[in-house]
């Protein structure tokens, strides 16, 4: 036995382990067919076949279990898939497993709207089931719809009619969905019926890549399992709470696409509120991902109706430029908003919602600002407030801005960091892709990190009634200059809800 076969024997035996002491019982071990619906498009070959390659490399795909199949009305041998995504799995210690990968992957032409296509598809798959003796029903079909959401509902109507796993003996036939869904709350409810008349909510999972992303994961940990946050995470100790994502960057020859959209549906009322529901739940009952997901809901539910005055669009110069792109767009690249949850926790903190692109730096971050210190004897309030970051990308980080005494023979305060940067604590620790890990959840059949029906439905009600009138030309976006912060009036509106910038501190990633 070679050291990369025992490799992915060793890794398979200490999965098992672990799922045994999380979940009860050990994983199923019919065969795996993994389906990729839209194999030549641009994110299976960036997103879920690297996702899927790492899970291979890493042991947590059996090649004596599983077997992926790639469907697409493009007409392709198995070998010429093999080659448009060969360049995005470059594993140069490896070459051994990257060409074992590649051979697992079989290719399927055929329309998104025909059985024909798709009864070619059941009899590859079934041919897999065969050769690896899987008893009847026990073996397991996963279909990832990298696809736009326009052919959801033919395609899941294809897999319902023609290609389920034939009974239920311990196997199973789940389905992963992508963002957008839907464009509003009438659009989203439309598919959510349509595709729930074909499989139960067990079966469905909405993936949002942001519930996969190591920090966004450790905010259940940091809130629960520290004595200390728990009598701090309230109104009586917290001034407001930002979720900021930007990118440094325009539409990049997307601009077509994104005008359908805007920032808001693309980036706010998925993966910002996502977040937002992590930061404000209430503790659980347990980890099961129904009591999650049941707490996630009831903070959507007591968020009220965003006002016009508490919200700032932009859009950058030049962004009308891209042919594909309208004259007269109102389209927002930019947008703050300010939500405000109606509970007891909550009632007077501002969320603070920011997304943009275009802008001045990329990164994506949590940002929770507590009030001043009362009685001040140090008069040092001019130095900013105690904030707790949480990093999301790039350089993964937490930190604590504190104010301490500047080193010397005065006593002079100074702002500084406490600071768990995951590059320097976890040298060595390869953190994982989230599509990686919400693939692996999908397998284990763990929807704690996906979007529950109902959850998806307050989602939308928090948000369509802006965007409607963000649609007429109601509320107006403002020319902002690409590589400046976005709209003035953004700074002012954060002044206004109460966040205090500090001025003249920066955190600089440690180096290692």
């Amino acid at each position: 036995m070679g050291s990369g076969e025992w490799h992915v024997e060793k890794r398979s035996t200490l999965r098992n382990d672990s799922f045994v002491k999380e979940y009860g019982s050990v994983p199923e071990t019919g065969c795996l067919s993994v389906v990729v619906l839209g194999a030549s498009g641009d994110l299976a070959k960036k997103k879920t076949f690297p996702a899927l390659f790492n899970l291979y490399r890493q042991g947590f795909l059996n090649p004596d279990e599983v077997h992926i199949f790639g469907y697409a009305r493009t007409n392709l041998s198995d070998e010429q898939l093999r080659d448009r995504i060969r360049g995005y799995l470059v594993d140069e210690k490896n070459a051994e497993a990257l060409s074992k990968f590649l051979q697992l992957i079989k290719y399927v032409s055929g329309p998104y709207d025909s059985e024909e296509g798709f009864q070619r598809l059941d009899r590859a798959i079934s041919e897999h089931e065969i050769s690896k003796n899987s008893s009847h029903g026990s073996s397991r079909r996963l279909f990832y719809l990298a696809l736009p959401p326009s052919v959801y509902p033919s395609v899941c109507k294809m897999i319902k009619t023609c290609c389920m796993n034939k009974s239920d003996l311990g196997g199973w036939t789940r389905i992963v969905v992508e963002k957008p869904f839907g464009k509003d709350l009438e659009s989203a409810e439309q598919l959510s019926s349509q595709i729930g008349e074909l499989f139960d909510e067990s079966q469905i999972y909405r993936i949002d890549h942001y519930l996969g992303k190591e920090l966004v994961q450790n905010m259940l940990v940091l809130r629960f399992a520290n004595r200390f946050f728990l009598p701090l995470w309230n109104r009586d100790n917290i001034e407001n709470v930002q979720i900021v994502f930007r990118e440094d960057f325009g539409t990049d020859g997307r601009g077509g696409y994104f005008d359908e959209y805007g920032i808001i549906r693309d980036i706010i009322q998925n993966h910002l509120l996502q977040v937002l529901c992590l930061v404000a739940m209430e503790k659980p009952i347990s980890l099961k991902p129904e009591h999650i997901r049941d707490e996630k809901v009831k903070v959507l539910q007591s968020v009220v109706p965003i006002t016009d005055e508490e919200v700032v669009l932009g859009q950058y110069e030049g962004y009308r430029d891209d042919p594909t792109v309208p004259d007269d767009s109102n389209t927002p690249t930019f947008a703050t908003t300010i939500l405000r949850i109606h509970n007891e926790r909550w009632e007077g903190v501002p969320f603070i919602l920011k997304a943009g692109k275009a802008l001045n730096s990329r990164k994506a971050e949590i940002r929770i600002q507590f009030k001043d210190v009362p009685g001040d004897i140090f008069r040092c309030q001019k130095q900013g407030r105690n904030e707790f970051v949480i990093r999301l990308q790039p350089s993964e980080a937490m930190y604590m801005k504190l104010t301490v005494k500047q080193p010397g023979l005065e006593m002079q305060t100074v702002q500084s960091e406490l600071d768990l940067s995951y590059g320097q604590r976890y040298q060595g620790v390869s953190i994982p892709e989230a599509y990686e890990r919400l693939i692996l959840d999908t397998i284990k059949g763990d929807q704690q990190h996906f979007v529950r029906r109902d959850e998806l439905k307050v989602a939308w009600e928090i948000f369509t009634p802006l965007l409607h009138r963000i649609d007429k030309g109601e509320v107006k976006s403002i020319l902002y200059k690409p590589g400046s912060r976005g709209p003035k009036e953004a700074d002012q509106l954060l002044e206004k809800a109460g966040y205090l910038q500090t001025h003249g501190y920066i955190w600089i990633p440690p180096t290692l």
